[in-house]
């Protein structure tokens, strides 16, 4: 069967054979992987190619720990939780604010711009998940720091932060934008992006809702903005909207939650496996054991008793059996017999 391979893969090979580090190749690697036709007759090349890819991986951290610095890059944190959200945006819209509002870190807060110089990492709690808020030093072209788009390209999410006081909001968040662009980085769901892009799902945090006139200038702002991104007022001083914004933010990162149980047992609704959307019965037995997944013969669905079906108006399922195949909902209880 013919490979049919697009010209977005083909120049993506073309960089691989050019790359001159480590990194290179497997940036350029991990866009073959993304953008080559996926049927039967690209198989055995997709799996050609997540070896060549965790080969390289495995190469790079022994060399990064056997080099004579360990130390990470200054911007590199490491991933935690069931996702890494990064906060960007130009200078006192709040970001350290709502950091110390949405979890425990305590960042330097202050009235002056460009306090924040490195990034500042902090847990935030979403029912049974915790996801990891980065807040980073201000977009700016003059006086910002360089590797800030380097942290935004490396995380899952952006929230774009906006200060809803602020005369200059829709210069503020266009030039946002146009620095992130200018280090290719596409926000929101995008296909077919060049060969070095990266799309990120975002989300504009309108923060300071509690200032006068604020209201008002959101209803503004969507009115004008809102077809590009979606956007939720908040105001970390007062707490309003914050966790509405937990709710926004989990599902920014598309990803979904699934527990399981033993027959006969009850199921421990405190530790769900954390996955992508769309991903299946056998994403998460392979997640839970590679022998389970390669001796499964089906599984139990059971609907969290908090959480409506999302494949129906309501729909609740008791111990449904299904197969492999079955794409799991937001909080699916799963029994996997072997």
């Amino acid at each position: 069967m013919p490979a049919n391979l697009t010209p977005e893969y083909l120049e993506a090979e073309r960089a691989f054979k050019e790359a001159a580090s480590h990194a290179e190749k497997i940036a350029a690697l991990e866009h073959m992987l993304a953008v080559i036709p996926k049927h039967k007759g690209t198989e055995k090349m997709r799996g050609e190619l997540r070896r060549k890819l965790a080969r390289l991986k495995q190469e790079s951290e022994r060399g990064r720990r056997a080099g004579p610095s360990r130390s990470a890059p200054v911007y590199h944190v490491e991933k935690e939780g069931a996702g890494q959200v990064a906060l960007a945006g130009a200078p006192n819209t709040g970001k350290s604010s709502l950091l110390c509002r949405l979890t425990h870190a305590t960042p330097e807060v202050a009235a002056y711009p460009f306090t924040t110089r490195l990034p500042g990492p902090g847990m935030m709690q979403f029912e049974d998940v915790q996801i990891q808020l980065v807040d980073l030093p201000p977009l700016d072209a003059q006086y910002g720091e360089a590797w800030v788009p380097q942290a935004i390209r490396s995380a899952d999410a952006v929230l774009l932060v906006v200060d809803l006081g602020a005369t200059d909001l829709l210069d503020e968040l266009d030039n946002t934008v146009a620095l992130l662009e200018k280090a290719k980085v596409a926000l929101g769901r995008r296909d077919q992006l060049p060969y070095g892009w990266v799309a990120k799902p975002a989300l504009v945090v309108a923060n300071k809702l509690d200032r006068p006139g604020a209201r008002d200038n959101f209803e503004a702002f969507v009115e004008l903005y809102g077809a590009r991104f979606p956007a939720l007022a908040v105001s970390a001083e007062t707490g309003e909207g914050l966790q509405e914004l937990r709710r926004a933010v989990f599902n920014l990162l598309g990803i979904v939650r699934a527990y399981t149980k033993e027959p006969g047992k009850k199921p421990d609704l405190t530790a769900p496996y954390v996955l992508k959307a769309g991903a299946t019965v056998a994403d998460l037995a392979g997640r839970v054991h590679k022998e389970i997944l390669a001796q499964m013969k089906y599984a139990r669905v059971w609907t969290h008793p908090d959480a409506p079906h999302s494949s129906g108006a309501g729909a609740k399922f008791e111990g449904q059996m299904v197969h492999r195949d079955y794409v799991l909902a937001d909080r699916d209880i799963v029994e996997l017999h072997t």
